[in-house]
């Protein structure tokens, strides 16, 4: 790309930030027409900015694919398109979530700073405008060149966002003092639950994304042992999502089991995923082996020793995997050619 070509990217996202502002502000202070409202709790600014917001990001990024990305499909056999298709659609809805459930935060945190403010219609508009341009612009930039570690670097950031806003808005306290699921009860279990649903459809969409690349890498010859890698991601974020759709609050039985099978099958994809990859890289190697460590460890610190809580144990044993999750795109990033690769199969499966 020479540099008139990047300029004019940089045009465009330009133009998508200020369209984004405009069409936030607009229904911004549509939505909120009417009386003064708080910053953030009930019938606050907080969830009218968020959906307008959430639904200019997804727009953002459909337009932005549709400008850079309209050939991907090119050659293409038809269940290849549809694959691509699909991941495309969960991640439009999942980079619609991140940005609406970070406009919660953002305003749940400023609620704390500003209590007693009340916010008219026009001021909402130019809060919401303000989040939308942020948010189409981040969006924007997505659809240009999204890579597999884009998308885990987003999984990771929308954890710790959607955790944040739950931590904020728990019916209990003290919900530290037992686990992470404890955040899942009360009236504001709605943010965790929601969080690990949209976290299973992102999920799901990194093992498409990787997926994709280990078919750039391996080509046709290795599609059995890809669809095995894409199967068991997918089924790794449908588990988590199980888990906020059955919470504590109902049958706790569903609930334990669909956290169990998280685990397993993010074990079980991650090293699919690792065998399926040529060598194993050495770097992979390194970072399995220091996870498993640092897992045992913790282990042993927390049920052994009682040196901490099981939610601390919880926090370890997740941010170890996501740390390891995003080593594993970036390295496999690394292999992957850049550019499309068309299957020469007209079937997935063969006759």
């Amino acid at each position: 790309m020479n540099a008139e070509e990047r300029m004019q990217r940089e045009v465009r996202a330009i133009w998508a930030t200020v369209i984004s502002f405009c069409l936030g502000a607009i229904l911004g202070t549509w939505v909120l027409w009417g009386s003064p409202r708080p910053v953030a709790g009930d019938g606050s600014v907080g969830m009218p900015m968020a959906m307008v917001a959430g639904a200019i990001a997804a727009a953002s990024f459909v337009v932005s694919t549709q400008l850079y990305r309209r050939g991907d499909h090119t050659g293409m056999p038809w269940w290849q398109v549809v694959i691509s298709s699909l991941s495309a659609v969960a991640l439009t809805l999942a980079l619609s979530g991140v940005t609406a459930l970070g406009v919660l935060l953002a305003t749940e945190v400023l609620g704390v700073g500003l209590q007693g403010l009340e916010v008219p219609p026009i001021g909402g508009g130019v809060f919401t405008g303000v989040a939308s341009a942020v948010a189409g612009r981040l969006a924007f930039g997505a659809g240009v060149g999204l890579r597999t570690s884009d998308i885990a670097d987003l999984l990771f950031g929308y954890l710790a966002i959607g955790t944040l806003f739950a931590m904020l808005t728990a019916a209990d306290p003290r919900w530290w003092e037992q686990n992470f699921s404890q955040l899942g009860l009360g009236a504001g279990a709605w943010a965790f639950n929601g969080t690990l649903v949209v976290a299973g459809l992102l999920i799901a969409t990194v093992g498409s994304y990787i997926g994709r690349d280990l078919h750039r890498v391996l080509g046709d010859a290795a599609l059995r042992r890809i669809a095995w890698v894409v199967v068991l991601w997918a089924a790794t974020g449908v588990a988590l999502a199980a888990v906020g759709l059955f919470p504590l609050s109902g049958v706790v039985l569903v609930h334990d089991i669909a956290a169990l099978a998280t685990l397993v099958l993010f074990v079980a994809a991650g090293a699919v995923t690792a065998a399926a990859m040529p060598g194993p890289p050495h770097p992979l190697v390194l970072i399995t082996i220091g996870a498993v460590l640092l897992i045992v460890i913790a282990f042993v610190l927390a049920n052994v020793l009682d040196l901490f809580s099981v939610t601390v144990l919880e926090a370890i044993v997740i941010g170890i995997g996501l740390l390891w999750l995003t080593t594993l795109v970036r390295i496999l990033a690394v292999l992957a050619p850049v550019g499309t690769r068309p299957s020469a199969r007209q079937t997935l499966v063969r006759a």
